[in-house]
């Protein structure tokens, strides 16, 4: 079987063909000239280059292309009748899926070339409201076009894409009040380093139980989940909700163990919540929106804030500025007062690290004496 190869020209002048190929092109011009000659001066090359190329790809193919009778015109071979037929075939039954990627790959070069439009990547633990983010980051155009490249994954994941340079944000949560030996410190303290990183104030979000709608098991608390042998479903290793509940786990000394279903989990919040809604899981650990979206209910464990993190030598960098802008506009601050669960904390703002993450505790210099001059 042949296999097939795309490939697409960026110029300002590739023309409007949706998908070119040379060989149609070659196949097409033949038949309607009649000859290698004629169809060499439609398409503007020379008879060599015409020639030479049918010769290649009938070597390619396997297939004798173009037949001569005496006295005749060059005539199309049955095979090289029927390409001509599956290229014609393809295009007319594709049109509407071709168009539609060419308009995409337009619209994002068009990017490339325009000077006040950004990019900016960022690595993040799943929230929703950063997908909102995204959704009116695109529609502000006054100020210039921002376009978030975001990937959902873990907390940690992220922060390690920040660290290994493949993102220029990183986002992440963390409680407020976490202790200098929680597991949050023990997590996030070795892969952020003062100096280096900069915070940046995004929101304050509610974490805690999703679960069926009139809550029929009556789950207030993780206790309750242990003791009623509800099925739970976890978020994966490296997740900054599993971060959260171990750390919570361990405050009220239970052992992971207890939970039914602990092992099992689901890669993000709307996964958890749909995996509750369908039946295959009684409760799940995740953030409100998530839950409400799906007519389920929650029960609030804790309220915790989510970071923005980036290298200090980015934080000026027009992008990252552009984002911090948008994040300080009345508008997306209102916005985020209509994401249940959500409110907006030091957006956009330039947080200092030893208050956010409390565990750095930096001291003060002890300013110099000054010798006491002798009576």
């Amino acid at each position: 079987m042949h296999r097939v190869q795309l490939h697409y020209t960026l110029s300002r002048d590739a023309g409007t063909a949706l998908i070119r190929n040379p060989l149609p092109e070659l196949l097409q011009a033949v038949a309607e000239r009649g000859s290698i000659s004629g169809a060499a001066r439609a398409l503007d090359l020379s008879y060599r280059h015409v020639w030479g190329a049918l010769k290649r790809w009938e070597d390619q193919l396997g297939g004798e292309l173009i037949i001569w009778g005496k006295g005749q015109s060059a005539q199309l071979s049955e095979f090289g009748s029927k390409l001509l037929w599956a290229e014609r075939q393809a295009q007319a039954r594709l049109a509407p899926q071709i168009a539609a990627l060419h308009a995409d790959l337009e619209r994002a070069f068009a990017v490339a070339f325009d000077p006040n439009a950004h990019v900016l990547t960022l690595y993040a633990s799943h929230d929703d409201a950063l997908a909102a983010l995204r959704a009116h980051a695109a529609t502000q155009t006054d100020a210039g076009a921002l376009h978030l490249d975001i990937r959902f994954t873990g907390s940690v994941d992220a922060i390690r894409a920040l660290n290994e340079g493949r993102c220029t944000l990183a986002g992440f949560h963390t409680v407020a009040d976490a202790a200098a030996q929680s597991l949050t410190a023990r997590t996030y303290q070795p892969l952020l380093q003062p100096g280096l990183h900069k915070i940046i104030g995004f929101a304050q979000r509610t974490q805690g139980l999703i679960v069926a709608p009139g809550n029929p098991l009556g789950l207030r608390s993780l206790a309750d989940v242990a003791r009623t042998g509800a099925r739970f479903i976890n978020r994966p290793l490296g997740s900054g909700t599993r971060v959260l509940l171990d750390d919570l786990l361990a405050q009220a000394s239970m052992d992971p163990g207890s939970i039914v279903g602990y092992a099992l989990n689901e890669p993000s919040h709307t996964a958890i919540a749909q995996a509750v809604a369908a039946g295959a899981a009684d409760v799940g650990m995740g953030i409100e929106l998530a839950a409400r979206a799906r007519g389920l209910e929650f029960v609030p464990l804790v309220h915790e804030r989510y970071h923005l993190a980036c290298l200090k030598a980015s934080l000026d960098q027009p992008a990252t500025l552009a984002l911090r802008t948008l994040l300080q506009t009345p508008e997306w601050l209102a916005h985020m007062t209509t994401l249940p669960g959500y409110t907006a904390w030091h957006c956009g703002e330039v947080q200092a690290m030893s208050t956010v993450l409390p565990w750095w505790q930096f001291a003060r210099k002890k300013r110099a004496s000054t010798p006491r001059k002798k009576p």
